[in-house]
Formats: structure tokens, sequence, C-alpha cells
């Protein structure tokens, strides 16, 4: 971990004369110079469409996008690529499934969610509840930050058909149980969603470990592009759902009557895809393989230790997610005294890039009782000194504004 900050390019650069401290990871993370050379020579040596013709360049693009599946469903141990649908991020998968899977549901159904939901995981299912009439119910989240499974269990029964719940929260970091989160909706025969945005990037995930029937995430949280997101589906369960977007390539065939569906991926990718940003995310899950990510994990332990115990001893500071237990590398806390958008404002001045505001949670943050928070957050590109700049910042910060 030592060396990775070498082969992020942008890494290199300062911002207002500083030193660039990237700590805005679980907003988007940087890329390795391998994704970015992968992104440009499929440009430069084999630009195509895919799936359309008998040419070479056809071929050398389909081949590299299908390999890109594939080396998806082995990094999260799927079945196979054809339960990997490629979307444009995990707020389109999520909608993907609040649509072709929501189709079913009746009057009266029930949705179970949870309050530390991204609005990615929230808002569709909202609008699904509107569309089909059925009713969501949510589980509570402790005082200190976790979710309350005995709550969560408890809220599903007989009417409940999908409990959707996130892998890890942006904001808190608090990795939720997911393998039990399926088995509770396994056992009252639901479908189990999990949003697993800020999970993959940082902790091994096996989906048949979990037993989880659906997960999302997105390339550009873990090294790879933006513009492509991963749904992975249950193959049975993808087979019996009707796709969500129709036109080219998702067909068989078509008469001037009706159309009949592709086979499994290709069933629910209409249109021509990034292909260019397939080729990318192959090149991230290469390089986080070839890291291990237990290595990865490791590293941001030790990140989260050290920057608790750094960023707590400041005076005026409050520190908010769990305390124990398992937790990504999310740190969010606010300064007595300070907006938080000040706060990102003068830390941006030194060269550090944290995020502010309610990070698309805002029923999470009345939970919380706040408006917003800042979020520092971390990758395997950062260091103990990068934790020890924004320790200095912050005590810079406080000193302006007199707090």
């Amino acid at each position: 971990m030592k060396t990775a900050a070498r082969d992020f390019p942008i890494l290199s650069r300062k911002i207002n004369g500083k030193r660039l401290v990237y700590l805005d990871s679980a907003a988007t993370a940087q890329k390795p110079l391998s994704v970015i050379e992968a992104e440009m020579e499929f440009y430069t040596k084999s630009n195509a469409n895919v799936h359309r013709g008998m040419n070479t360049l056809s071929r050398m693009a389909t081949e590299i996008y299908e390999q890109a599946h594939s080396k998806t469903a082995k990094f999260i141990n799927a079945k196979g690529m054809q339960e990997i649908i490629f979307t444009k991020n995990t707020t389109e998968s999520l909608n993907l499934l609040a649509y072709s899977l929501g189709e079913k549901l009746k009057s009266g159904d029930e949705i179970l969610l949870t309050k530390m939901e991204h609005h990615a995981n929230l808002v569709p299912w909202q609008q699904l509840a509107k569309r089909k009439g059925a009713v969501i119910k949510f589980a509570d989240i402790t005082i200190d930050g976790r979710l309350d499974m005995d709550g969560l269990a408890s809220k599903a029964g007989r009417r409940t058909k999908i409990i959707a719940a996130t892998g890890a929260s942006n904001i808190l970091g608090t990795v939720n149980p997911a393998k039990e989160i399926a088995k509770i909706a396994k056992d009252c025969n639901a479908c189990s969603v999990i949003d697993a945005a800020q999970a993959v990037p940082h902790i091994a995930i096996d989906v048949k470990r979990i037993g989880c029937d659906f997960l999302a995430f997105s390339a550009h949280k873990m090294l790879g592009p933006t513009g492509i997101g991963v749904l992975h589906g249950r193959e049975g369960l993808l087979e019996e759902m009707d796709p969500f977007l129709t036109g080219g390539d998702m067909i068989s065939s078509v008469t001037l009557q009706g159309a009949e569906w592709n086979v499994l991926p290709w069933k629910f990718e209409a249109g021509t895809p990034n292909i260019a940003g397939a080729a990318g995310f192959g090149a991230a899950i290469e390089y986080l393989e070839k890291t291990g990510m237990e290595n990865v994990e490791g590293h941001e332990k030790e990140l989260l230790k050290y920057a608790l115990k750094r960023i707590g001893e400041i005076e005026n500071v409050k520190i908010y997610g769990p305390a124990k237990g398992p937790r990504v590398g999310v740190v969010p806390f606010n300064i007595e005294g300070m907006h938080a958008h000040d706060v990102s404002e003068m830390l941006d001045r030194h060269g550090i890039i944290i995020r502010a505001g309610n990070h698309c949670a805002q029923p999470l943050m009345h939970e919380m009782g706040i408006g917003g928070v800042c979020r520092a957050s971390f990758y395997i590109y950062n260091t103990k000194r990068d934790i020890d700049a924004l320790a200095i910042a912050i005590g810079d910060a406080k000193k302006v504004f007199g707090v």
C-alpha cells in the first residue's frame, strides 16, 4: 500500500498550491493509470459497437465487453456473467429493480427499508409504492449508528415482498450484516436487495455466501470509470422479470406484432452500452484483485483507527457512527460553531478534498438531528500522512472561525 499512490496520476497535482489530499472516495474513487490506459486503448485500437457485426473490431469490442462481465461475476463470486447486468450506476440498478421486480407487487404488499438508506435506495421504492399502493416500512437505527436487526426482523412478515438495505452506510460507514438481512427476507418469502455501492469497493463480497437475491454497485467507487454500474441478480429471478428498458440488442426477434427478449444479461441491456467504461472497469477489477481485497480492507481498518483517534482528539469536533464493530473507511464529523460547507471550503484551501452536506441521505440526517455533516473517506491510496494533514487543516479552520 505504500506505493499505491504512485499509480494514480491525479494525486501528483496540487490544489491551491498544496499537495492534493483526496478524502472523498465514498463519492468517487480516483483511477489508477491502468484503468485510464484501458479506456484509451479501447478507443485507439478496438472502438466499435458490440454484438453488431462480423468484423474484427466488433469482435474485439465484444470480447472486451463480455470479459468485463465475467471478471465482475468472478469478483463477487456470482454464478456467471448471465447474472451480471451493466447499468449506468447503482442508482439505475435500483431503479431497474423497482420497475421490473416491482411489477408483481399488489396493493397492500409491503416493502421493508432502513432509515440509513441513500436516496437511491429509497426514492425508487417510494415511487413504486405510489404506483402499486404498496406500504413501506422502515427498520430503525440504534443510538450508536447500527441497524436494529431485531426491529428489522420484527417488521418482516407475510405481506413483505421486498427487503432493501444498504450493505454499508455512505455516511456512518456502518457495515450491515447482509447475510442476516438476506435470511430474514428468505424466511418471509421476500426478495432481498443489497445496495453495495459502499461495500464492494472496500470488503470482499461473496454473493453466494450472503445469499441475497440482488446486489447493486458502481464501478466509479472502486477505481473504475463513471457511467457504469452493476446489478447482480439470481438467474431465475432475472429470467422471470420483464426488462426495464427496451430497444436494440435486448431482443432476440421483433415483428410488427411484438418482440421476444434476448438471453441474460443482454435482456436488460438495451442500446449501445458503455463499452470503454467496461474496458476500464475490467482493469479496475484486475487492479483490486492484484492488490488483494484482504489488503484493501486491512489498510482501511488501520487508517480508520488512526483517523478516529487523531480527529477525535481535536476539541469541539464531534464524530458520528459506531465506535465498535465492522465499519468502512468513512469518518463523518462536524466542528461546533461551523457549518459543514464552511469546513469543506476551508479544507480545500489546504488542498484537502472532503464532502459536506446531507450526502443524499436526508432521512438519516433527520434521525441524527443534524442538517449536514463533513465526511472524510479513505481508499487504498491514502496514508496516515493524509490523516495528519486533515487534522492540521481542521485546527487551522477552527482558528479562522474562532471556535
